[in-house]
C-alpha cells in the first residue's frame, strides 16, 4: 500500500487529489495538511511513502517543508513531490535542490497523477531527461560556485562517469550506450554514487556534480 500525505492550503485541491487516490486499490491518503509546518509535523507522525507538496503556503513553504524532511534521517523514507501550477520555475528549481524527488503541475491528467505517484513511491525521481536539461540549462544562465564540502573523492571512476553523464541529461539507456556497459550495470554505477554521496535522487545528482566542478556547462 502506497501511504501518501497529501499538504495544499487550498481545501479544494486536496479533496480533488485525494479523490482520485481514494478509489485506487494500491494507495492510500494517511493525512492533509494546509501548510508546510502542519505538513512536517504529519510527515514525522505518519511517515508517509509520498509527501505531495504545494510549493506556496502560509506559515512554511513546500521549499522549506521539503528540506527539512530531507534533513531529517527519521524521514527518509519519505519521497517529497512538489505540486506547482507553474512547470519548472526558480521555486521548483530550488525545491529540487532542497531534496525534492521531482514535481508536478496541477493541471496533469489524472492517469498521469496517479502513475507518477506510484513511480515516486517506487523511489524513482519524477525527472525525465528533458527536465535534467532544463536543470542545466539554469546552471548556465545562472552559475553556481563549486561547493568545497561536495566531496566525489569516494566514487570509482566508473560511477563519476555515470554522474557526470547524469549531469548531462542522458538516460539510463544513453549512459549503458556510451560507457559500453549494460543497462542494469548503468542503473547500478548511479545507484551507488546516490548511496555513496547521500543523493535521494536525480535531481541532487545533478545539483552535486555541477556544485563540486565535476561537470561545467558549455554555455558557461
Amino acid at each position: 500500500m502506497i501511504r501518501v500525505l497529501l499538504v495544499d492550503d487550498q481545501p479544494l485541491l486536496r479533496s480533488g487529489f485525494r479523490a482520485l487516490l481514494d478509489v485506487e486499490d494500491d494507495i492510500e491518503v494517511v493525512a492533509e495538511a494546509g501548510d508546510g509546518e502542519e505538513g512536517l509535523a504529519l510527515a514525522g507522525e505518519h511517515l508517509p511513502d509520498i509527501a505531495l507538496i504545494d510549493i506556496r503556503m502560509p506559515v512554511m513553504d513546500g521549499i522549506e517543508a521539503t528540506r527539512r524532511i530531507a534533513a531529517d534521517p527519521a524521514l527518509a523514507r519519505v519521497h517529497v513531490v512538489i505540486l506547482t501550477n507553474y512547470g519548472l520555475d526558480e521555486h521548483v528549481f530550488n525545491a529540487l535542490r532542497a531534496g525534492a524527488a521531482g514535481f508536478l503541475v496541477k493541471d496533469i491528467e489524472p492517469e498521469d497523477f496517479l502513475h507518477a505517484v506510484r513511480v515516486a513511491a517506487r523511489g524513482d525521481a519524477l525527472l525525465a531527461p528533458s527536465i535534467t536539461r532544463k536543470l542545466i540549462d539554469r546552471y548556465v544562465s545562472e552559475p553556481l560556485h563549486p561547493r568545497a564540502d561536495t566531496d566525489l573523492n569516494g566514487l570509482t571512476n566508473r560511477e563519476r562517469e555515470a554522474v557526470a553523464l547524469v549531469a548531462h541529461g542522458l538516460s539510463n539507456d544513453q549512459i549503458a550506450d556510451r560507457m559500453v556497459i549494460s543497462p542494469l550495470t548503468a542503473k547500478t554505477h548511479i545507484n551507488r554514487a546516490m548511496t555513496k554521496l547521500h543523493a535521494r535522487d536525480r535531481a541532487q545528482l545533478v545539483v552535486l556534480a555541477y556544485e563540486s566542478g565535476l561537470v561545467t556547462p558549455r554555455g558557461r
